[in-house]
């Protein structure tokens, strides 16, 4: 039997109920199919009546902060430089708390290191979609409100997710955008359209993103359609243009191509902003841009996974995070955007929260459905095309 059909009937057990959402996860991992796929199936099948469950033990009232001793250290698991210089230096300073800090560059690596049984890490920073499937797999622990007393602070724009929708489980960490980096030194005007990348001037001195959303995306809202179409006919016209504005890039890479820009080996790169504004502060001539067709905005989140060893001390470090003044100097450093309402409003120069008319040029990644094996598709034939 194919991969496919396999992933096929894997996705009609998990939605007649055959299985359950733990193991179309596993086994879908097993299969090797995409985060972005798994958590779409996850979501089309979300809203379908679960079979009922007998009633579970009424559980006792959280702990409150008094009833449970600090621990003494505390394990992160975060992406790479996403994180102010002197925020775990400070918070151990105020606390006496060791922090044991690791960094990863994919939700991939992440999920996995933890559906492989990995235990230690008492934070870890998830995208949307992978905080829904690391759901799936009872992953996540819920958070003690009672722990939070500082999560007032954050922006009603960034609660209620759709992967949290009764913010039991994360606290957002730094939203943003993706968009066009360039050399300003080496391109005749800020570009203003996804159209730059199908400009032969630049041709060889262009990249976009390692990300199948993220391109196919683009080329979707270049010809005016939504970044999360299913249509057929649309889907193939941005495969159409996704492979001719490949005949010019450099390469598919997404993190790493800041150092390219700073040295000036790449002119015009999709990237986010934060990590544009990053590779800014070693080169002036590195700016950003929303294109005016639209683009992608995106929100990330700290959990606490499933059997951490320090769960008082994970709780301190979100509720420090949370102060306007620490959550502000992470977003200066990151460059991305701070959902801590009281931090914007203490940045001198903070990310402004997406006006009503920038709203318009901005989708959140959403279910993809039964396309996700159509997009996946389209990916596979443009990197290989």
């Amino acid at each position: 039997m194919s991969q496919e059909k396999k992933a096929i009937e894997l996705a009609e057990d998990l939605a007649s109920h055959r299985i359950d959402r733990r193991s179309f996860v596993r086994g879908a991992l097993a299969l090797g199919l995409g985060l972005p796929t798994i958590s779409a199936v996850l979501q089309a099948c979300s809203g379908e009546e679960a079979p009922k469950e007998p009633p579970k033990p009424e559980t006792t009232e959280p702990a409150k902060p008094a009833e449970v001793p600090m621990e003494k250290e505390l394990r992160i698991y975060n992406w790479s430089d996403y994180i102010a210089e002197d925020t775990v230096a400070n918070f151990k300073k105020e606390t006496g708390i060791e922090v044991i800090y690791d960094t990863y560059e994919a939700n991939e690596e992440l999920v996995a290191k933890l559906q492989a049984g990995a235990s230690g890490y008492d934070l870890v920073c998830p995208s949307g979609y992978a905080v829904q499937v690391l759901l799936a797999l009872n992953l996540l622990e819920k958070l003690n409100p009672a722990w939070l007393p500082n999560v007032g602070n954050i922006s009603t724009v960034f609660r209620k997710t759709a992967f949290d929708p009764t913010d039991e489980f994360t606290v957002p960490w730094q939203w943003g955008t993706t968009g066009i980096a360039f050399r300003k030194d080496k391109v005749k005007a800020p570009p203003d359209s996804w159209a730059v990348f199908l400009d032969k001037q630049y041709k060889g001195k262009m990249t976009m993103m390692d990300d199948m959303r993220d391109v196919i995306g683009a080329w979707l809202r270049y010809r005016g359609k939504s970044l999360n179409s299913t249509n057929a006919d649309e889907l193939a016209q941005a495969k159409k243009d996704a492979l001719e504005a490949k005949a010019l890039l450099q390469s598919f890479i997404s993190a790493p191509v800041k150092g390219q820009l700073v040295a000036g080996d790449v002119w015009v790169a999709q990237l986010w902003n934060g990590d544009t504004m990053q590779a800014k502060v070693e080169s002036d001539q590195i700016d950003y841009v929303i294109p005016k067709e639209g683009t992608t905005i995106w929100c990330d989140s700290m959990c606490i996974p499933k059997g951490a060893p320090h769960p008082r001390a994970a709780h301190a470090f979100l509720d420090y995070i949370l102060r306007p003044e620490v959550g502000a100097s992470i977003s200066k450093f990151t460059g991305y955007g701070s959902p801590n309402a009281k931090s914007t409003a203490s940045m001198e120069k903070p990310v402004p929260y997406p006006t009503e008319e920038q709203l318009k040029l901005l989708e959140y990644q959403t279910d993809l459905g039964a396309a996700s094996q159509q997009w996946d598709q389209i990916w596979t034939e443009i990197k290989a095309g």
